[in-house]
C-alpha cells in the first residue's frame, strides 16, 4: 500500500481524507492540521498532529491548503527528499520546497463543506519532475478516481481559469437569478429544471450549439426591455457584457 500524509484541514483535505480512507490501495498514515479539533469528526484523532516535527515517513505528502499559503506551508515542511505535492490549480509546481521532489495532485472539482462528492468521477490532473514520481502520484490518484490525466503547470493554469468561468462565475449568475426571483416574489426552484437541462446539453452538443436566448437571436426589443427592468447597475452591466460576448461568438457560427 502507498503511504500518504495530508497537510491541511479545509474542504479539499476533508474530502481527500474520506476518499483515501475508503481506498484499499492507500494507507492514510497521518493528517497535519493547525487546529486538530476541526478534523475530529473526519479522522482518527490519534493520527492527527499539529506539530511538523511529528510527521511520519510516507511515500507521498499532499499539501491541501489555500493557494495563498502553499509556499509558506511548504517552506515549513521539515523533511528532505520526500515527494511533496499540492492540490492547487493555479500555483506552479516550482513554488514547493526545493529540498524535496515536487509534484501536483489537482482535483478538478468544487468542494463544499456539507456536499458529498463521488471522487471516482472527479478528474485529477497530475504533474511531477520525473517519471518515477509521476507514477507514484498517478497510482494514488487512480486509487480514488477513474479520470486521471497528466498536465503541466501552464496548461493547469489555463484549466483553472476556464474552471472559474464555468463554475464560479456561473454559480454567481445563479445567485443573481435567485435575487431577481426573490425581489419579485418568485420561487427560484422554478428555474432549477432549466439549469439542469442547460448543464446536461453539453454532454451531447457544444456550448456554442446549445446557446439560446435573446442575445444569440439579436432580439433587441427583449434585450432593451430586460435592461429597462433591471434596477441594479451591476446586474445591467453583467447583462450587457454577456449579451455582447454571446453576439460576438455568434458571428463565428
Amino acid at each position: 500500500m502507498i503511504k500518504v500524509v495530508i497537510i491541511g484541514s479545509g474542504n479539499v483535505a476533508k474530502h481527500l481524507i474520506k476518499a483515501f480512507s475508503e481506498s484499499s490501495e492507500i494507507e492514510l498514515l497521518q493528517v497535519f492540521a493547525r487546529n486538530p479539533e476541526s478534523l475530529s469528526s473526519h479522522f482518527d484523532t490519534n493520527k492527527i498532529t499539529s506539530d511538523f516535527s511529528e510527521l511520519k515517513d510516507a511515500d507521498l505528502y499532499i499539501i491541501a491548503v489555500s493557494d495563498a499559503v502553499i509556499q509558506e506551508v511548504s517552506d515549513h515542511f521539515p523533511l528532505k527528499n520526500k515527494l511533496l505535492v499540492h492540490t492547487s490549480g493555479s500555483v506552479s509546481m516550482i513554488e514547493l520546497n526545493k529540498e524535496n521532489r515536487k509534484g501536483v495532485f489537482y482535483p478538478v472539482q468544487s468542494f463544499s463543506k456539507n456536499k458529498a462528492v463521488n471522487f471516482k468521477t472527479i478528474p485529477i490532473g497530475i504533474e511531477a519532475e520525473n517519471e518515477s514520481d509521476l507514477k507514484i502520484i498517478e497510482k494514488v490518484a487512480k486509487s480514488i478516481s477513474n479520470a486521471v490525466f497528466t498536465i503541466d503547470s501552464e496548461q493547469r493554469k489555463a484549466l483553472h481559469v476556464a474552471a472559474v468561468f464555468v463554475n464560479n462565475f456561473v454559480n454567481h449568475l445563479y445567485q443573481i437569478g435567485k435575487e431577481i426571483c426573490l425581489d419579485n416574489q418568485i420561487a427560484f426552484e422554478i428555474l432549477k429544471p432549466l439549469i439542469k437541462e442547460t448543464a446536461e446539453k453539453i454532454n451531447t452538443i457544444s456550448p456554442q450549439e446549445a446557446q439560446t436566448g435573446p442575445g444569440i437571436r439579436k432580439d433587441k426589443n427583449t434585450i432593451d426591455a430586460h435592461l429597462a427592468f433591471l434596477s441594479k447597475e451591476n446586474q445591467k452591466n453583467i447583462y450587457k457584457t454577456l449579451t455582447q460576448t454571446i453576439q460576438e461568438y455568434g458571428k463565428k457560427l
